[in-house]
């Protein structure tokens, strides 16, 4: 397989005024196409051409630095432009998904909480999540382009706190950045989808 931009689900100006379409230019066609193109230059003869994007980020993970960090970050941001959309976020989720954070994340001002927690606690740039993990949600964090496939989950939400994803609309705000994810941006249908699969 090789590594495909894939194209926004939006229009660029979809996300305002949370996220700008300057923003969505430079992170999309820019930060995540030098993932694709270095990632593809990666691939090769690393041994892992022809796996799924899954199996090259956890098999390049402690073995090929430069293929991990390009592969990992671009399935991150494959679904990062999935978790966002116009109208989202908001305390309305999808039943399953709800019955979830309830019961093990202690509800949903509890996950808002620690999630923007988890990405505020993030030292320099990485991820905040909701994972999969034996069954069960949790909250992790991770650095750099890592991500909960390489910790033995499944991640069904992630937040870009790399400065590229805020920087022009928030400068160095990261807190408002983070809450207007949760509060205005969060597609919870495709969380859902991705909660229905992990668990299945």
């Amino acid at each position: 397989m090789s590594f495909e931009l894939p194209d926004l689900p939006y229009a660029y100006d979809a996300l305002g005024p949370y996220m700008s379409a300057e923003t969505l230019e430079y992170h999309h066609d820019k930060h995540h196409l030098a993932y694709v193109d270095n990632g593809n230059k990666l691939l090769a003869g690393s041994g892992l051409e022809g796996k799924s994007l899954e199996d090259v980020v956890t098999g390049s993970f402690g073995n090929n630095a430069g293929l991990f960090n390009n592969a990992a970050q671009h399935y991150n941001h494959m679904h990062f432009w999935n978790w966002m959309k116009g109208n989202g976020g908001g305390t309305s989720l999808p039943g399953k998904v709800q019955a979830a954070i309830d019961s093990d994340l202690g509800g949903y001002d509890k996950f808002r909480a620690d999630f923007i927690a988890a990405g505020l606690t993030q030292f320099g740039s990485g991820w905040a999540w909701i994972a999969v993990k034996d069954g069960k949600l949790e909250i992790m964090k991770t650095p750099n382009g890592e991500n909960p496939l390489v910790h033995g989950a499944t991640p069904i939400l992630g937040c870009d706190v790399w400065e590229h994803s805020y920087y022009i609309d928030y400068r160095n705000a990261r807190p408002k950045y983070m809450e207007a994810f949760v509060d205005s941006l969060i597609n919870w249908e495709y969380v859902e989808e991705l909660f229905e699969a992990a668990t299945a």
